[in-house]
């Protein structure tokens, strides 16, 4: 099979004393070199293993990159000649790669499901080496899926070239998946998860367009919308129900502190149950931080540990690797139902309430400000933290609470 190895010619070093990374492709007993335009010192090169160490320089993470996106290019032209069964010429793919023809090589057209392959062989990679959850990687799986039921049942086939896909392809897909789409004895998908199922094909054939597989992405046509709907949280006082609850079963009382967790620290459920010792600090006037990086987003999400959490975390502490107990998140919602009905609460209580409880009830209501909400959620941007103070309205209520005092 093809092998890629980067190595570096430290007799070609420049005035910085940095050497030139080269890669070496090897197929079948034949080989080339080529270069990469990335430079690096000799002993840093060693000292991170080949770059293969976790890397704390910029400078390197952003050549490692840079590697590995070159490494999934020549992967993808060199698979791609392989399943069309066309000739392997390594210098071909090199030249190609380099941009020094325009000559494409004759194979069959791409196929949508050919770019999703693609896709998600990557997202594997990715998620095998901690960068993104396995909870998206099954998205973009039943993303794929999807297609490959539309396109057997609506059209009688098992792939469509991406030129051919027009805008009466893409109407007739968003209304398969609304009203004729089955999984697990429903039948059609609401709104919302149709929009952002389309915003998955939408990202997949991006990273076709970024390899240069295909030149335009046919799912810029769709202009559907998200429905805005309020989140559901917990009030205070429906809060205080659950904590000062004292369950008899103890799955109930396990599945109470779970949530109880991430009500106070608004941890979604892969990136709490993942969190481990080794994410607690101290800071320098001796308060406790959990620390992280949010799986599903990559984003820094720190929180303070308040004194719920430190109790949590001392009840449970040495009894697993974990900070608090791991539950599959079906279990988990399937409990919390229980507990809502035992303590009277009518709301759909999911793990996700909990993350929702703390923007709002915990945080904002208690007078956080909006950027260091979205700081400790790990939101990407402001505007996602927004919609929790909408919801809320807890600035309209403090603004109007001050017109009241003048007006009386």
């Amino acid at each position: 099979m093809l092998k890629i190895i980067y190595f570096i010619k430290s007799e070609k070093s420049n005035s910085n004393d940095e050497c030139p990374i080269y890669a070496k492709i090897s197929y079948h007993g034949k080989s080339i070199t080529m270069s990469t335009g990335k430079y690096i010192t000799k002993e840093r090169w060693n000292f991170t293993n080949h770059l293969r160490n976790t890397l704390k320089i910029q400078k390197e993470k952003v050549i490692k990159a840079s590697l590995d996106s070159l490494t999934m290019l020549f992967e993808t032209k060199f698979n791609l000649l392989l399943k069309n069964n066309a000739n392997i010429n390594l210098s071909e793919i090199k030249v190609e790669i380099l941009g020094k023809n325009q000559v494409k090589p004759k194979t069959k057209k791409i196929g949508l499901l050919d770019i999703f392959d693609i896709h998600n062989n990557d997202f594997e990679r990715k998620v095998k080496y901690g960068e993104r959850s396995p909870a998206s990687l099954q998205k973009y799986y039943r993303a794929k899926d999807l297609v490959v039921i539309f396109l057997r049942k609506k059209y009688k086939i098992d792939n469509i070239p991406v030129e051919k896909i027009t805008g009466a392809f893409i109407h007739n897909l968003e209304s398969f998946l609304k009203y004729e789409s089955e999984y697990k004895g429903r039948v059609g998908i609401k709104n919302n998860s149709v929009v952002k199922y389309f915003k998955t094909f939408k990202t997949m054939c991006n990273f076709g367009i970024k390899l240069d597989l295909i030149v335009k992405n046919p799912f810029s046509k769709y202009d559907g919308k998200l429905q805005k709907k309020d989140a559901t949280f917990l009030t205070e006082e429906e809060l205080n129900k659950i904590e000062n609850r004292v369950f008899k079963i103890g799955r109930l009382e396990k599945v109470k502190d779970i949530f109880l967790f991430s009500c106070y620290t608004g941890y979604a459920p892969i990136d709490a149950e993942n969190l481990t010792s080794k994410n607690l600090i101290s800071d320098n006037h001796g308060d406790l931080w959990i620390i992280t990086d949010r799986i599903k987003t990559g984003i820094r999400a720190n929180v303070p540990v308040l004194p719920p959490v430190q109790r949590i975390i001392e009840k449970y502490r040495h009894k697993q690797e974990t900070l608090i107990p791991k539950i599959s998140n079906q279990k988990m919602n399937a409990y919390l139902k229980e507990i809502a009905d035992i303590c009277g609460i009518t709301k759909n209580l999911t793990w996700y309430v909990a993350r929702h409880t703390f923007a709002t009830t915990i945080t904002l209501g208690n007078g956080v400000r909006l950027e260091n909400v979205s700081a400790m959620m790990g939101h990407s941007n402001i505007k996602q933290t927004q919609h929790y103070a909408k919801v809320l309205d807890s600035s309209v209520n403090n603004d109007m609470k001050i017109l009241k005092t003048k007006f009386s």
